[in-house]
Formats: C-alpha cells, sequence, structure tokens
C-alpha cells in the first residue's frame, strides 16, 4: 500500500517534507480494525509532529488524526464492528497514522460514521469533535443534558473559529451555555456566529476589557484554544470565583496557578490521545461519544466544520493542506479526501 510520511523535519516547502512509500498492508489482531482510508483531514498537531524536531528517522512517520473510511478486516477481539461498516476516527498518536491506504485502528476509539454526510464532512469531524467534548463535559463538568440549568451560565472560547472551537461553539450552544468566543476578522466573526456564538470577543485586543464591555464581569468557564501563555493573566482574572478552566495547548512558560487560589477555580488539561496512550479503563468512551456525534451529525443538529476539500489524498495536496494550517488562518478544518 502506499503511504505518506517524512523521514526529516522540514518546512512544509522541501520536496522532501512528506513523501510517498510503500510499505505491507498490515494484520489486525486483537481488538484492530483494518480500515481502507476514504478522507483524512490535517490538525494542527500535524504540523507540529512534522515540523519541529531533530535528526533523520530511520523509517519514514506516517503522520494524519483524522479518517473516515470502510472496514475490510477485523482482529478476533472485535466486537463492536463488521467487515463493510463505514467508520471514523481520530486514532492514537502511538500508531503509524491515517495518512496512508490502510490503517489498524483499536476499536474502541472508533465510531460508526454518520450516514447522511460527505466523505470530507465526516472526516472533519473525529478529532476536534473528540477534544471539544471531553473539554467540555469531562473535563470542565459541564452536564450536557441540564440545559436548562445552563442558560445562566457563560463559557469563553479563546480561538472560537479554529478546528476545535468550531465544534465546542455548537455543543456549548447546545448544551444551554452563553457562548462568547473569540474572534479577530469579519470572516472568523461570521464563522463563529453561525456556529452558535452569542457574542464576540478580540483576541488580539485585551480579552478582560473585551468581556466585560459586554457586560459580563465574570465568566464561568474558559476553554483555552490558543496561546495559553499569552492569554493567562486574562483568563486567570475572568475566571468566576469556583469556576473552571480548560486549555488544549502547552504553555511555553510556566503558568502560575497561584492566581486561581483565592477564587478556588479549577484548571485542567485537554489531549484528545490520553486514552488510547495509557489505554485507560474508559477508552471506549471515544467510541461511544464517536457515535453520538455522529447522530447528531445525522439529525443536523450540529454540522461538519469543513471549510476546505482537496482531492485525491496524495503527497500534494497533503502538503498543500499543512501550508494552509501552518498560515494559522484556518476557518475549519481542511480536509484530503478520495471521493
Amino acid at each position: 500500500m502506499n503511504a505518506f510520511g517524512f523521514t526529516q523535519h522540514l518546512p512544509i516547502q522541501d520536496p522532501n517534507s512528506l513523501v510517498t512509500f510503500t510499505e505491507p498492508i498490515p494484520t489486525p489482531t486483537g481488538h484492530d480494525l483494518l480500515v481502507k482510508i476514504i478522507a483524512t483531514s490535517v490538525n494542527p498537531v500535524d504540523v507540529g509532529v512534522r515540523g519541529h524536531g531533530r535528526g533523520t528517522l530511520k523509517n519514514p512517520k506516517v503522520i494524519g488524526w483524522d479518517a473516515y473510511g470502510t472496514v475490510t478486516e477485523v482482529g478476533p477481539n472485535v466486537t463492536l464492528f463488521n467487515t463493510g461498516d463505514k467508520v471514523f476516527y481520530a486514532g492514537s498518536f502511538i500508531r503509524p497514522s491515517t495518512d496512508s491506504e490502510y490503517q489498524l485502528v483499536d476499536e474502541r476509539i472508533v465510531g460508526h460514521a454518520p450516514t447522511k454526510l460527505s466523505a470530507a464532512e465526516i472526516a472533519a469531524m473525529p478529532l476536534t469533535s473528540l477534544t471539544a467534548w471531553e473539554a467540555l463535559f469531562e473535563r470542565l463538568g459541564i452536564d450536557r443534558t441540564a440545559v436548562s440549568e445552563n442558560k445562566g451560565r457563560t463559557i469563553l472560547m479563546i480561538n472560537g473559529s479554529g478546528g476545535v472551537g468550531s465544534i465546542a461553539t455548537q455543543l456549548a450552544h447546545l448544551a444551554g451555555l452563553t457562548v462568547i468566543a473569540s474572534a479577530s476578522r469579519p470572516e472568523t466573526i461570521k464563522w463563529t456566529k453561525q456556529n452558535g456564538a452569542d457574542f464576540t470577543v478580540n483576541h488580539h485586543k485585551n480579552l478582560v476589557t473585551e468581556v466585560r464591555n459586554l457586560k459580563f464581569h465574570y465568566v464561568d468557564y474558559i476553554l483555552n484554544l490558543n496561546d495559553l501563555d499569552g492569554h493567562w493573566n486574562e483568563i486567570a482574572e475572568l475566571i468566576n470565583p469556583e469556576g473552571a478552566v480548560a486549555a488544549i495547548t502547552e504553555n511555553r512558560r510556566g503558568i502560575d496557578l497561584q492566581k486561581l487560589t483565592k477564587k478556588a477555580a479549577s484548571f485542567h488539561w485537554e489531549w484528545m490521545y490520553t486514552k488510547s496512550y495509557y489505554h485507560t479503563a474508559d477508552m471506549v468512551s471515544q467510541h461511544q461519544i464517536l457515535d453520538q456525534v455522529a447522530k447528531l451529525l445525522d439529525a443536523g443538529t450540529i454540522h461538519s466544520t469543513v471549510t476546505k476539500v482537496l482531492k485525491p489524498i496524495n503527497a500534494t495536496n497533503l502538503k498543500e493542506a499543512h501550508r494552509l494550517v501552518e498560515t494559522n488562518h484556518m476557518i475549519g478544518k481542511v480536509v484530503i479526501s478520495n471521493q
């Protein structure tokens, strides 16, 4: 089978930044599904893994953490899927990934794909949906079913127009929260409002001033999706006493958690790969989350966040997708599809 990867951490403009190579089609064991990839997408994590590092790898590293495809073979312990099933998933950080013709993936982190969406619309959703769902409903502890109780609560999304922000805004709105999403350009402001944001603020300005100009002194929840270091002091000031903060972006400097002490506010990291990385006892929850996301998508309750589609899956189009993500101006998601 063909796969796409790298042996050196090179700028995306370099011809060898992503290369095509061949390797045997793998054989599923245990809980593995063998999936024929139909569509995949590129996320900031792809750019980070490909672009940041040193040395030369002995074998090409395959990246990619979003997939829509067809199950072609199953391992002996598989109980959740059958051959021929259409599936979607984000995969694991410690196994070969989705930028290949076929991939092995543990069934416990795979969902049944939506049936009413295009391949590109489906492939845009797994990683960001899992990240947003876990951040909101597991890390921040928001009860997604308590819509009436959530009506009086507020959440600030820092970077509302990116991949995770685009679905997190929809899910928070669906849960009944008042959503304040940060966006700085007319097109991103429009996009975040289409996703259910009640208000927008400009993250290039002082967020404390921006939020308080909207007549909110504090907010109950904050989901940080970009530049934790740059926004930390604003976060500490804006979070409500006994409120909760979650972040998906690592800090490069030490953040002063003592700033939350007097407010008895909590801070949480969200890393979508944690469950598959450590094979946690609740790893199958990602299967359950994706199945729920698929139902919401098919019902039109939430919508796909794909905004750019490249065809077919090859090294050239993957490089272009990486280039687009590296601009840091992407709205929604870019997908590479064979359909």
